[in-house]
């Protein structure tokens, strides 16, 4: 049975990557799509906790494997961890400690809503591919530019120090945001291949796309469309 731990501990490393943080669930408020006839097979926390406990032993191996074979000198020790804090909305992160390595986050709500330890695998193996693809680096990287770029407009144009400080703070969020799409599409990709090599279904696994709202296509969004990424999910399987 997998240990539920206190998630107070990583806070701090979480809030210091707050910005380039990357979640699993869109934040969007829109109308959900229809409700895929997936059986829930995890009916219990006792059932989800061994699934989860399960998975977690199959799928870091993969992780760690594919990210040594596509990585140079990454930190690739996954540590995954469960945020057991009451009333935390359904979600799953990857950020990283002081040292580099690698953190994953489910938060309690997320696990409850898996119906299979294949949607848990593809969520873990998403979450790594987005270490493995580097897009904390690549996110703060843009979000530089942008405080430089929107920065220098508002200098050239004339801003005072307050107004140029404003426009580098909209700037990084703007950067920040750019290729947040291509990102999630990434690491679905390769959180695919991760899953399928771990022994899981990841079309199965992607079917909780089905159940959350979708974020559509908007401007500056962070998640794309969900039909494109379960798109993504089975043409990479088709390709394995």
């Amino acid at each position: 049975m997998i240990r539920f731990v206190a998630a107070l501990a990583i806070l701090t490393f979480v809030a210091a990557c707050d910005d380039v943080v990357i979640s699993s669930a869109p934040t969007s408020t829109g109308p959900a799509t229809a409700p895929a006839d997936v059986p829930d097979e995890l009916r219990t926390r006792d059932q989800t906790g061994r699934a989860f406990a399960s998975v977690v032993g199959r799928v870091e191996p993969i992780a760690e494997r594919e990210c040594r074979a596509r990585t140079n000198g990454v930190n690739c020790d996954f540590r995954i961890l469960v945020d057991d804090r009451p009333n935390q909305p359904a979600n799953a992160f990857q950020t990283l400690d002081e040292n580099e390595r690698p953190i994953i986050v489910f938060t309690l709500a997320l696990l409850d809503e898996a119906r299979n330890a294949d949607e848990i695998a593809f969520v873990m193996g998403h979450e790594a591919a987005h270490h493995i693809r580097g897009h904390i680096a690549r996110q703060r990287q843009n979000a530089a530019a942008g405080a430089v770029i929107f920065g220098g407009l508002a200098s050239i144009g004339g801003g005072d120090v307050s107004a140029v400080e404003s426009a580098q703070r909209i700037g990084a969020q703007v950067g920040a945001r750019s290729y947040s799409k291509d990102f999630e599409l990434e690491a679905d990709a390769l959180g695919t291949v991760i899953t399928s090599r771990a022994g899981y279904n990841p079309i199965k696994g992607s079917e909780f796309f089905n159940r959350i709202p979708d974020p559509g296509d908007r401007f500056l969004g962070t998640h794309p469309p969900n039909a494109q990424r379960i798109e993504t999910v089975r043409r990479t399987a088709a390709g394995l």
